[in-house]
């Protein structure tokens, strides 16, 4: 029943909303969310240029979205999910392997939003990590289960850090 839901969430996202500048600006935002680059970018650049006194904490998210991405790759080695595959739809967005679970991009996005929001005003922040999971699934990239996933590692990531 669970693996119906999810494919039955995947098929909806990778159908729904695919007007070609919608397509444009999902990929852009999943690109920049590569590595975990955009949070590991924002920590150490508020970091180096930001208000000192929060400078080590940002640091920190810094590199805690890095290891969050690096745990997230060895979880990936040994799950080995391969990705969706949808009869008669593509992948839209690039991907670094074939594997799938849990995302690394939510992963990341997460443990640096929640480590970002203590001296960064959160909204923004989640809001982009939650644009940035919707974007996988929306991409034909990752299940929905394998963001929820990335998800629940992230913000546990943030946990253990902090």
């Amino acid at each position: 029943m669970l693996r119906a839901v999810d494919l039955g969430l995947l098929k909806f996202m990778r159908t729904t909303g695919h007007q070609p500048e919608v397509e444009t600006a999902v990929r852009t935002i999943s690109n920049i969310g590569e590595c975990g680059a955009l949070w590991i970018g924002l920590g150490a650049l508020t970091g180096l240029f930001g208000d000192p006194r929060y400078r080590r904490s940002r640091f920190k998210a810094s590199g805690a979205a890095a290891g969050a991405f690096l745990l997230n790759w060895a979880i990936k080695q040994v799950v080995r999910r391969p990705r969706p595959q949808l009869e008669g739809y593509d992948h839209i967005g690039h991907t670094v392997s074939g594997l799938s679970y849990p995302s690394a991009h939510v992963t990341a996005s997460f443990t640096g939003a929640r480590l970002l929001s203590e001296t960064l005003p959160p909204v923004p922040l989640y809001a982009t990590a939650v644009a940035m999971s919707l974007s996988r699934p929306y991409l034909g990239v990752h299940y929905p289960s394998d963001v929820a996933a990335g998800v629940v590692l992230g913000t546990a990531v943030a946990g253990l850090v902090r």
